[in-house]
Formats: C-alpha cells, sequence, structure tokens
C-alpha cells in the first residue's frame, strides 16, 4: 500500500535513548543493532542526532555513532539530524563527512542544525554561546565551500579527503532555516508541527537549484506507532514523552521505564499537561489509523520523504511497529 503517490521514501532517526537498568553503551549498541533491523525491512535512511550532557541520551557524538552504523550496515544511507553546526568548526565537520563519504561512497546524508547547547554550562563546555546560532548561514556556506573547493573564509586550507565529495546535505528548518535552505538550493528537514505547511510552502517559494539539488526536496519528521489497537499504539509513545515531560520539571531526561508503570501514576495537573504537550503532533494508531493520518500529513506539507522517530521501552514492542509501517509503504 503506498500511502501518496509523491512518497516513496521513509526514513528513521533514532536518538539512542537509555532505558531503565542499562547503560550508555547498551542503548548505543542497540541503536546499530536497530540500524541493520531497519535496513532489512526497507528503509531509506537510519539518521542519528546530537545531545550533550543529557544523562537519559547516549547520542552525543553523531558522526561517530555514523560511522558504526554504516560498517554495520550495507545498502541504507546513513546520516546526521543532526550535527548541531554551531557546536563545532566546520572544517573539522567537513573532514568528518569527507572520511564517512570516502568509506561508504553515495551512502551518507549530512544533516545539519543550528542548536547551541541547552544550558549555560553545556554552552561554555563547547566555547560558544546563544549567539553562536546567528551564523549558521555562513557556517553551512563556508562548510559547503570545503567540498566544493570554493571555499573563502581561510585561503589556502582544505579539507582532505571531502573535497571533491558530495554526501548529501540537508538543513533542520528551526526558525529561518527553511530560508536559509531555499536560498542554498538544500534539501529541508521539518517537524510535522503547526507551521510545517507554512515553512514548506515558504521554502518552495525562494528555492534556488543548486549542484547540490536541482529542486526542493521537503522531509517531514514525525513520531508514528502503528499497533494492534489503537490503545496499544498509544502506549508506545508513552514512554519517551513521559521522559521529555520529566525533563521539563527536573532538568534531566530520564532513563525510558514501561508504559505500563506510568499508567499508574497519579500526576499533578502540571505533569499531565507537560504530559499531553509532549504527545502533541504524534501519530498513533492502527495501520489503517496511520495510512490516513500520514496521507493527510504528505498531502499537507507536499513531503517528498517521511523521517520517522519513535522510542519505547519494549525494543521488541518498538520494532513490530516499523514492521508494521514498512507494510504501509
Amino acid at each position: 500500500m503506498v500511502l501518496h503517490a509523491g512518497v516513496t521514501l521513509y526514513s528513521i532517526l533514532d536518538r539512542s535513548l537509555l532505558r531503565r537498568g542499562s547503560d550508555a553503551a547498551t542503548a548505543l549498541r542497540d541503536t546499530v543493532a536497530f540500524a541493520r533491523q531497519a535496513e532489512e525491512l526497507g528503509y531509506h535512511r537510519f539518521w542519528v542526532a546530537e545531545h550533550h550532557s543529557v544523562p537519559g541520551v547516549a547520542g552525543a557524538a553523531p558522526t561517530v555513532l555514523a560511522a558504526a552504523v554504516a560498517a554495520a550496515t550495507g545498502r541504507i544511507r546513513v546520516g546526521t539530524g543532526g550535527v548541531m553546526l554551531p557546536n563545532h568548526r566546520p572544517l573539522v565537520v567537513a573532514e568528518q563527512f569527507g572520511v564517512l563519504e570516502s568509506l561508504h561512497p553515495g551512502r551518507i546524508d549530512m544533516g545539519l542544525g543550528r542548536s547551541v547547547g541547552f544550558t549555560g554550562g553545556v554552552r561554555r563546555a563547547l566555547g560558544q554561546g546563544k549567539e553562536a546560532a546567528d551564523g549558521f548561514g555562513d557556517q553551512v556556506g563556508e562548510l559547503l565551500g570545503y567540498f566544493t573547493g570554493g571555499q573563502r573564509a581561510y585561503p589556502g586550507v582544505h579539507a582532505v579527503p571531502a573535497e571533491g565529495l558530495r554526501p548529501q546535505v540537508f538543513v533542520l528548518a528551526m526558525g529561518a532555516g527553511a530560508e536559509l535552505a531555499a536560498e542554498l538550493g538544500l534539501p529541508m528537514v521539518i517537524g510535522a508541527g503547526p507551521r510545517a505547511v507554512e515553512a514548506a510552502a515558504r521554502y518552495r517559494a525562494g528555492f534556488r537549484p543548486s549542484e547540490w539539488a536541482a529542486r526542493p526536496y521537503v522531509m517531514a519528521a514525525v513520531s508514528v506507532a502503528v499497533g494492534a489497537t489503537r490503545e496499544e499504539a498509544a502506549q508506545l509513545q508513552l514512554p519517551e514523552a513521559w521522559s521529555t515531560a520529566r525533563s521539563r520539571t527536573s532538568g534531566a531526561f530520564p532513563p525510558l521505564v514501561p508504559a505500563e508503570e506510568i499508567a499508574r501514576l497519579e500526576l499533578t495537573g502540571r505533569e499531565r499537561a507537560l504530559l499531553a504537550e509532549a504527545l502533541k503532533g504524534q501519530i498513533h494508531g492502527t495501520a489503517p489509523e496511520v495510512a490516513v493520518a500520514l496521507g493527510s500529513l504528505v498531502e499537507a506539507t507536499g513531503a517528498d520523504e517521511v523521517l520517522v522517530t519513535m522510542n519505547t521501552y519494549d525494543l521488541e514492542r518498538r520494532l513490530e511497529s516499523y514492521r508494521r509501517l514498512a507494510v504501509l509503504v
């Protein structure tokens, strides 16, 4: 069953979340194993993310983890969703992706974001302030220049082995990200929130073809859970949403716990509100219900691809959800 005539590609983003009773090493190995399963199920890409100083999230070094995933797989595209460019020097990022593309030609995606560290302490540890995000456009331009040979900020400096290579580049559209992606002629990733339709329209209207992309390309990111029943699917999304809600009150993203345990908690009014906020915009249901919801998302945004993210406490139940989704697409 094809959900929409214009979409044939479905991909996965995994953040290497910890589960209670486990550790970061296990979470990272689970990510690599999950990538192999995603490849077997026919997903197009497998992306990893960048988080710093978050105890419940092991995904801190996306290019290192992407290298492990690429080495453990053979067909699926591998990349980052994303490298937070203000935290890094563009030359170093170019070199890292040059190595990845050299070792795994034609399989590497370079997803770029503009976020800086969440707290003042993390930003100081990274050597950046909040204002670092303001230079994102210049940083992306410099980074691309190392691949094309057109870098002018530092005459005579070359990124080896990046120069001449072409990993696929994506801009994670937050704030002015849609305009930047359009101006530079790059594919764009948008979250499936209330502003997604408007952002996609602005992006397409301002898109300038480039050597990186001849036409606009939109990837919509959304949490999706597919179950035998709607209630089962809703349970799958509860552990990650609860950890997100807890992080808003405690300042730390705790390891995932079973959904059944969360359902038995007596929540305060604020906790219920935060949990509802964390679940907002997510898609869950039986296969027919999810097919309708995804079809509506694709039709509204004109997405060329859907990037699915969904973590739950039970790894087998997570894999079964992705199996059910793979059948749809």
